[in-house]
């Protein structure tokens, strides 16, 4: 609808539409890893590592299209410098990494387990998380089948245990209580997208890659090629380690 509304707002003023998809933190500038904020698929990050995401929902074959931020800067830099002086009509540059560079959930999973294992987070009481391999199930019936077996009814039963001795339990109640609701709190934000087919059509972006290296404009200052990125190095030396350092501080 903010397209709609630029397309005819815009005049005769000349307008490049910019689409990233999944934003992650900076892959080298101004420095690698920085990120503001928990963002997208870093709450399941951030979860996982202080140990509240033991199960998830998903197809771990599943695309996830990501881009690091300043892949998106230099990708809008370099789209106004080729259409600031030439008539353009509503071009669109999707920005993101699925068609060239696709990377998994199964990856994710893998990179959150092997960093998180080496270098656990520690909790309130000065100890390491221990974590494993998140659980992903196929479907939301097996999932919700699985919370109530395996939390659910646990739960039910430490509630009316802790009402009988007085809230003895309380702490232990509230914690699972809120493990809990953070799990199923991810899984209806991040459901219309863990099991999502398609991967999107960069055609335009890659033509402007191609007119940006003919026009002599440095493209080691201004990268935007997601070919260049090494998923496994990325987050395993950038990305996780920018989200502990910047967010979790």
């Amino acid at each position: 609808m903010g397209e709609m509304v630029m397309g005819h707002l815009k005049e005769n003023v000349n307008l490049v539409i910019i689409r990233p998809t999944i934003v992650t933190s900076t892959y080298k500038e101004p420095f690698p890893g920085w990120v503001e904020g928990v963002r997208t698929i870093d709450s399941l990050a951030v979860g996982y590592g202080k140990g509240k995401l033991t199960c998830f929902l998903g197809d771990l074959n599943a695309v996830v299209d990501v881009i690091p931020a300043d892949f998106v800067v230099n990708s809008m830099i370099v789209a106004m410098a080729a259409h600031a002086n030439q008539p353009c009509d509503n071009i669109i540059y999707q920005v993101g990494s699925s068609v060239r560079n696709p990377m998994r959930y199964r990856n994710l999973q893998d990179f959150g387990f092997r960093y998180f294992t080496k270098k656990p987070l520690i909790n309130k009481d000065g100890k390491p998380v221990k974590v494993r391999k998140v659980l992903v199930l196929g479907d939301m019936a097996s999932f919700q089948r699985y919370m109530a077996v395996r939390y659910l009814l646990f739960l039910k039963g430490l509630e009316w245990v802790n009402t009988a001795f007085c809230q003895y339990f309380q702490g232990m109640y509230l914690d699972l209580n809120r493990k809990i609701k953070f799990v199923m709190r991810l899984v209806e934000l991040y459901r219309p997208y863990l099991f999502f087919k398609g991967v999107f059509d960069d055609l335009n972006t890659e033509r402007l890659r191609l007119a940006a290296k003919e026009s002599g404009i440095e493209t080691d200052i201004f990268y935007f090629d997601p070919k260049l990125i090494n998923w496994e190095e990325y987050f395993l030396n950038i990305h996780i380690p920018g989200v502990i350092k910047y967010v979790l501080k």
